[in-house]
């Protein structure tokens, strides 16, 4: 570990790109490359745990990856929800706690129930927070955001003055949590897809060339470095 551990990000992104690619290119099904890239999911966000950064969010399923194959999207559901019943009963032991990004009502009940028991099971953990993007875009984000603000002052409970930035923020999915410091994308694809759009607007950004079940904890450790060699003036001179 050669990053300064005293200016860690506090907020990580990752657009976990290439598990088909991945698989193709060994001869395997699309459902292995998913497999093998939920194996690095765990790992990383173990490793993020270890390392002590407070918020590592992952892009797991869009608002338009409903377009794929429904084999696909289904088999990729069953990997997510066993994956979460999974984190229910042991991502307490290690201290991280899970919270869902995206709009969990389009989903089936037993995922809606599966997402609900490990945000609940791991709400106190003071470790890592992991959120997953599940359902999510960043446009539909902010357009449900939009809704939520216009009701308030329908029905009087706010004035079109009083919106401001921090009341976007408090009505968006990371209500509460910092905006991302960095965000990386694996398999060479050089595109946020939508990935936080609001949060996203001053992250470093890192496009790396590595399918995402090829990535390792030393590929984290040097994106870390790489932003902590940048300097961020957020607008400024």
């Amino acid at each position: 570990m050669e990053f300064n551990q005293e200016n860690l990000p506090k907020h990580i992104g990752i657009i976990m790109d290439g598990n088909r690619r991945w698989a193709k290119s060994k001869g395997k099904p699309i459902s292995y490359g998913h497999k093998e890239g939920a194996k690095t999911l765990e790992k990383i966000v173990r490793y993020a745990n270890q390392i002590g950064l407070e918020y590592i969010t992952v892009y797991a399923f869009s608002t338009e990856n409903w377009k794929r194959a429904e084999e696909e999207v289904n088999a990729l559901m069953l990997l997510l929800q066993n994956y979460l019943d999974d984190y229910a009963k042991r991502a307490d032991t290690e201290n991280i706690r899970v919270k869902i990004l995206g709009d969990i009502s389009a989903l089936s009940n037993g995922m809606q129930k599966s997402i609900q028991k490990c945000m609940e099971r791991t709400k106190d953990n003071t470790g890592v927070t992991f959120n997953i993007a599940l359902n999510y875009g960043g446009r539909d984000e902010l357009l449900k955001a939009t809704k939520k603000i216009a009701n308030l002052v329908k029905n009087n409970e706010i004035q079109i003055e009083d919106i401001t930035q921090q009341v976007m923020e408090d009505n968006l999915y990371t209500k509460g949590q910092p905006d991302l410091d960095l965000i990386i994308r694996t398999s060479g694809e050089k595109r946020l897809s939508g990935f936080l759009t609001w949060q996203s607007t001053y992250s470093e950004i890192l496009f790396i060339d590595k399918n995402w079940p090829d990535f390792e904890e030393k590929d984290l450790d040097a994106a870390i470095i790489e932003y902590q060699k940048r300097t961020r003036n957020f607008g400024a001179n």
